[in-house]
């Protein structure tokens, strides 16, 4: 079992904008005004051809999909939320908050895929779910380590404690559960998804344990961390704000190590938490303002790793 893949899946955005059905508890998401949606589309997409560029400059495979304009779909650009592949030949699709996210689940994909020579064994399909106002929202609701079988999550609306109890279950992870705050106009509000206040590498965790409130939670979580041989890079609320958690570990030429992040990530960091992670991969960061503000999401939700066997043929 590998922590760290050499292949992403990434979607390239046509109508990019906003989504007004993930802001109800998306509280990462703002407007940009004085701006047409035709030109926060362009950004979106420079931005999102910026990383694709970068990863593939350094040898990670990018199998880039466009987005289509037949379906409603201004959050596209982040794939790691309806679906995840897995080391067996498993494919998951997940059940979304958001009515206009569940659109962006397409079987075309899987069959790009495949022609690409990845091997797709089985599709466990969580998404009937979504008619009980139940979700789990792939790897933004689930943060895997994958070389030991610990799965963390935040319970939050998008992050459903008995489907994710389910997930462990059905994929042998012991579940680590938890809840995560932040401040939000003064008031205390769960955090949407894992991946902005929580990462894990190979062999390092990035985490804002201070937003776990619940002081055995945090401990809890910080134990299986250090327990499972991580070294664990704290950062702080104003560091999650700028998403200096939303960040992936890949695998490019040579097996080479790549710490993929954001430049707003990146500058919130303090000079000793660059030296840490620079222990375990040199850091790839990229402009993805206009997606972080009007996504709410940044570098590690633009990736969907691919840790599926590839046909021997």
């Amino acid at each position: 079992m590998k922590q760290v893949t050499q292949s992403v899946l990434m979607i390239r955005p046509v109508a990019f904008r906003m989504n007004e059905q993930t802001t109800a508890n998306n509280y990462f998401q703002k407007e940009i005004s004085g701006v047409l949606p035709a030109a926060i589309n362009a950004k979106a997409q420079q931005e999102f051809d910026g990383l694709v560029s970068q990863l593939e400059s350094v040898g990670v495979q990018v199998v880039v999909v466009d987005d289509t304009l037949e379906t409603d779909t201004p959050d596209s650009v982040f794939p790691n939320n309806w679906i995840s592949f897995h080391a067996n030949g498993d494919v998951v699709l997940y059940p979304m908050f958001a009515e206009n996210r569940r659109a962006e689940r397409r079987d075309d994909i899987l069959d790009l895929l495949e022609e690409k020579g990845f091997v797709i064994e089985n599709s466990i399909d969580f998404t009937s779910a979504e008619e009980d106002g139940l979700f789990l929202e792939g790897t933004g609701s689930l943060v895997l380590d994958r070389v030991n079988a610990i799965a963390y999550c935040a319970l939050s609306p998008r992050a459903d404690e008995e489907l994710f109890i389910e997930f462990c279950e059905d994929f042998d992870y012991a579940p680590v559960i938890f809840e995560a705050f932040h401040t939000v106009d003064g008031k205390l509000e769960l955090v949407y998804h894992t991946n902005v206040m929580m990462s894990i590498g190979e062999h390092f965790a990035v985490i804002c344990a201070d937003m776990i409130a619940d002081k055995k939670e945090r401990k809890m979580v910080l134990d299986n961390l250090r327990a499972s041989g991580k070294e664990v890079i704290l950062i702080s609320e104003k560091q999650v704000n700028h998403f200096a958690a939303n960040l992936l570990e890949v695998s490019g030429t040579d097996d080479k190590r790549y710490i993929v992040m954001s430049t707003t990530a990146f500058e919130s960091l303090h000079q000793n938490q660059i030296a840490q992670l620079e222990k375990y991969g040199s850091i790839l960061k990229t402009n993805l303002q206009t997606i972080e503000s009007c996504g709410g999401g940044s570098a590690r939700c633009m990736m969907a790793e691919i840790f599926l066997p590839k046909n021997s043929l």
